[in-house]
């Protein structure tokens, strides 16, 4: 049990996809479902963030997307990262 309690995860229209343990792997999450075309959102409990503290649940990060592209979204986190994804084409068509 949480120190302080259960958090209400819950959100109209939004599920969960991923859970991070801070900000900077849930923003890397958030970054790389935008960059696909998915919309993001980050819900967290506001004292793990403000003391930086990541035990017993203060400090994590849930990663939500609309509940219509979260399949997809998932799918993508389950990927490894590869060289493709990581190329941006410059040249214009």
């Amino acid at each position: 049990m949480p120190l302080f309690g259960p958090t209400n995860t819950r959100r109209a229209g939004l599920e969960i996809v991923f859970q991070a343990q801070g900000m900077l792997q849930a923003e890397a999450v958030k970054g790389r479902l935008e960059a696909s075309g998915i919309p993001a959102l980050l819900d967290y409990e506001s004292l793990g963030q403000t003391l930086g503290i990541t035990i017993d649940g203060l400090g994590e990060v849930r990663v939500m997307v609309p509940i219509d592209p979260a399949a997809d979204a998932r799918e993508l986190l389950r990927r490894p990262m590869d060289d493709e994804d990581d190329e941006v084409d410059l040249e214009p068509d």
